[in-house]
């Protein structure tokens, strides 16, 4: 007896999903046992590059949610409505639920879940994160006996792409976001994307698997790379370091007692030798830390058509398996049974390391100055280089030894309110 899907959206992922499970050569047989029943799409008479039997494409979603003949909804249209909606009402008629998007899931997760479990339906999301990296998986199964310490990950393929470019000399970030824009790798509101949103949803996914419990979207810190320059790219150059969006989650110990997590989003300076400091261009990686695994990391490419459409279809392959092993009684390894919420640390509490390029009058004692106010705070100075002038005005960057960050920001407070000093036009974390 066959599996049917009813799938929702016909656009690039979706018809990429469609494309592979008509082409069964040369892959799982399984495929032989899945019926693609229904498509849902806005347009009818748009041009498809799939040919569909007549009467499976409909623009009713409702109706495919709702029908009693469809075993697995596949929620390919994006955004957070009519998604939400229609996955909730897919859920309530007992339909499993296979879905790409991260928003839904990370903004939405715990009414969902909440709901699934209540069913007794499963939720998989694989191709919500990286793409067609496998990681989510993984998370639940392979990495499950592990006691996870630190996910550090760059899961945002446009500024990657943009950050990469620019290291390479392409141009400032207006002229390298431009490009990407033209060769389709950045969105013509690319907000979500440079403003670090994108990537906020998508550890915050990670998050909650990798340390057991929910992750409230709210209180994940991030910020873009909008403020990135190319002065700032050639001075980490010539520290040592490159610069990349990373979205990291990290829980230390206490007495070695859990502490709470500190989830977040931004720029930051990574050593030349560390794991993620080649991933460039377009591609993702996700680098998780563990007990007693180390350090596994997971790299491919994060976004297009083929690879988010392998993560799908990889989805549905797993669920139909499990329901031909049982439609009644769930995996439990495989479900979201995750009540709890994780308590998160405010970001003025994190311990790390900065780099801050100032701008001052040259004037004597500037840098003594700097260094008072620093001490004055408990921050420790791990470098100090007058790089030159700008404007006539000198050019200083510092970088700390690990300091609580509420500490740091009194200081530079503190600093920025001096006659000598013009401005602080980069502050950016050091891994």
């Amino acid at each position: 007896m066959g599996i049917k899907l009813g799938i929702l959206g016909l656009g690039t992922v979706g018809t990429g999903t469609v494309e592979l499970l008509l082409d069964s050569t040369g892959r799982n047989p399984l495929l032989s046992e899945i019926e693609i029943y229904r498509v849902g799409v806005r347009e009818l008479n748009k041009p498809r590059k799939v040919k569909l039997p007549d009467g499976v494409i409909i623009n009713d979603l409702n109706a495919i949610v709702s029908d009693p003949q469809v075993d697995i909804i596949v929620e390919l249209i994006g955004g957070v409505e009519p998604a939400r909606s229609l996955v909730l009402r897919a859920i309530q008629f007992g339909k499993h639920i296979i879905t790409a998007n991260k928003a839904l899931i990370s903004r939405f997760g715990d009414e969902i879940f909440t709901a699934a479990d209540q069913a007794g339906v499963y939720v998989m999301l694989e191709a919500a994160v990286g793409g067609g990296i496998p990681v989510i998986r993984p998370l639940k199964e392979s990495l499950s006996i592990n006691r996870i310490n630190t996910v550090t990950a760059i899961i945002n393929g446009t500024t990657n792409y943009i950050l990469t470019q620019m290291q390479m000399g392409s141009g400032s970030f207006d002229d390298v976001l431009t490009d990407a824009q033209n060769l389709g790798y950045a969105e013509a509101d690319p907000s979500a994307d440079i403003d670090g949103l994108d990537a906020a949803d998508k550890i915050a996914i990670l998050a909650s698997l990798a340390f057991n419990g929910r992750i409230r979207l709210e209180e994940v810190y991030y910020e873009g790379i909008c403020k990135v320059s190319k002065i700032d790219i050639v001075y980490a150059e010539k520290l040592g370091f490159v610069i990349k969006l990373l979205a990291i989650a990290q829980q230390d110990k206490k007495d070695n007692l859990p502490a709470p997590l500190s989830v977040r989003v931004h720029p930051t300076l990574v050593p030349k030798e560390h794991p993620l400091a080649s991933i460039n261009g377009i591609y993702n990686a996700i680098l998780v830390e563990g007990e007693p695994i180390g350090q596994v990391m997971f790299f491919g490419p994060g976004a297009g058509a083929g690879a988010t459409a392998s993560a799908v279809s990889s989805d549905i392959l797993n669920m139909v398996a499990e329901l031909k092993i049982s439609a009644q009684t769930l995996n439990p390894i495989l479900t979201w049974k995750l009540h709890k919420h994780n308590e998160i640390t405010p970001i003025e509490e994190l311990i790390t390391r900065f780099y801050a390029r100032i701008l001052t009058r040259d004037e004597p004692s500037v840098v003594g100055k700097l260094g008072t106010c620093f001490g004055k705070y408990g921050v420790s100075l791990e470098s100090v280089v007058q790089t030159g002038f700008q404007d006539k005005l000198a050019e200083i960057v510092v970088v700390t030894h690990d300091v609580r960050e509420g500490d740091f920001r009194q200081a530079l407070k503190e600093i920025e309110s001096l006659d000598t000093i013009h401005s602080t036009p980069s502050i950016f974390r050091v891994l």
